[in-house]
């Protein structure tokens, strides 16, 4: 057992019930055993004890939306709009194989490990012929790092030449996708409440998936009880695109094809009218929000003040690492926070907000309330020791405001399932300098490819 003592915690439970000093008690099943105020009355012989003073506890960050393998191509077309930037990095992403997407997501992972996030999805869609097993290879590099892993077998089957975005090089055969995703569900896809390891469907976009797919897609999804994910709304060009390809929005293509349901999330979901919001609102579809990334690609803000109040589930995301370089979770609640502020002023969002958003919010948009994203007894021990006591944060009574408002905060400890995966700032089962040389290496290797 552990049990955390003498730190500020907020639960982030139904009831905002927060403790200036406070405790939590995790049991030898990896599960929350008591949380409260001051000590505990009892505290069983053996028990690991970590003195939180200075400390925030919190449940882990949930990551709603990313990129892994785009680790070995940042730094590249800095200045375009998201059009643009694709049909830059489809041809490096050609090349990939399960070496250099290993590398990209052990690097990755352990960086979003050190940021606070304990339960990552990846929305991987790119399948080079040549390229080997890479979504085992980045199953492989969660299971090093020790977080939580919730990849999605993604697919593109829309090429250029037949009026989608990627080169014909990058795409698969229709049925050879379906295919494939239904062998990487049925061979990973773990169902159990203490899962580490669940698959979703997600083929990519609406300008590089064909109709076919998308339905088909649904059909498997909902037949293996799997959740479905994809990109939706997140540029005026893909507006554009739906609009002469389909004759509607992207909202109204979703519904069309069977992609709105409390089984279903979407990444971005910024350029959404009022019509759509409802929707998304009366169907219990999610959005994973991505401020960061829709700000560097200039692509806008999302309405996330109006989703909030239509019941839509919304977690965060940092997305993939080529269109947001940081990568840091921590670093995306102040983002969002900013981001829903520069939209609706200082009332649009507050501190504890942000911080649902990134825990509970993520936690509704992957299927995993019930055991994720709130300090509870019962519920899974993936949780974060925030420090902030140090010169960036001290003064700032208000530890939920500490966290946010401030800059991002070392995680002095941080366990999925009771585990540590991070310890005093430094990964526990990775070396971070290791991990580094694997990413510098795949990055060179696949840029002197070209």
């Amino acid at each position: 057992m552990i049990l955390i003592e003498n730190a500020a915690v907020a639960t982030v439970d139904p009831h905002g019930r927060e403790h200036t000093t406070g405790y939590v008690l995790v049991g030898d099943d990896g599960r929350i055993a008591a949380v409260g105020a001051g000590r505990p009355t009892a505290v069983p012989a053996g028990t690991r004890r970590v003195d939180g003073s200075g400390c925030l506890v919190t449940p882990g960050l949930v990551n709603t939306h990313h990129h892994l393998y785009q680790w070995a191509t940042r730094g590249l077309a800095l200045d375009e709009t998201l059009f643009g930037w694709l049909t830059t990095l489809y041809p490096i992403w050609g090349r990939l194989d399960a070496e250099i997407v290993g590398a990209a997501a052990g690097a990755g992972l352990g960086w979003l490990a050190l940021s606070g996030c304990t339960t990552s999805m990846d929305h991987h869609y790119v399948f080079p012929r040549d390229g080997g097993d890479v979504l085992a290879a980045e199953i492989e590099a969660a299971r090093s790092i020790g977080v939580r892993f919730h990849p999605t077998r993604g697919s593109m089957d829309l090429s250029r030449k037949d009026g989608g975005l990627p080169p014909d090089h990058v795409v698969e055969d229709t049925d050879e996708a379906l295919a494939a995703t239904e062998a990487a569900i049925d061979r990973w896809h773990d169902p159990s409440p203490d899962s580490m390891l669940r698959i979703a469907v997600a083929p990519c976009s609406p300008f590089s998936v064909t109709t076919r797919l998308m339905e088909e897609a649904a059909t498997l999804a909902r037949r293996k009880g799997v959740r479905l994910h994809t990109h939706l709304a997140e540029t005026d060009d893909e507006e554009e695109f739906c609009r002469k390809q389909f004759g509607c929005t992207p909202v109204e293509y979703a519904e069309r094809v069977g992609w709105l349901g409390d089984d279903v999330w979407l990444a971005h979901g910024v350029h959404l009218d009022d019509s759509a919001i409802a929707k998304l609102g009366a169907t219990g579809t999610g959005v994973a929000h991505c401020p960061s990334s829709n700000a560097r690609l200039g692509a806008g803000s999302a309405r996330v003040r109006e989703l909030i109040d239509h019941g839509v589930p919304v977690g965060l995301g940092v997305d993939g690492a080529a269109s947001q370089e940081v990568s840091h979770l921590g670093a995306e609640l102040r983002q969002a926070l900013y981001t829903a502020r520069s939209r609706g002023g200082p009332k649009a969002m507050d501190a504890r907000e942000a911080l649902r958003l990134g825990t509970i919010g993520g936690a509704r948009c992957l299927g995993r309330a019930d055991d994720l994203g709130s300090l509870e007894v019962g519920k899974l021990a993936d949780l974060v020791m925030w420090r902030l006591d140090g010169l960036g944060h001290d003064g700032i009574d208000d530890k939920v405001a500490a966290l946010v408002f401030g800059p991002p905060a070392r995680v002095d400890l941080a366990l999925v399932g009771g585990r540590p995966v991070v310890e005093r700032g430094e990964l526990v089962n990775a070396d971070a300098d290791t991990l580094t040389e694997r990413a510098r290496r795949a990055h060179r290797r696949l840029m002197d490819a070209g």
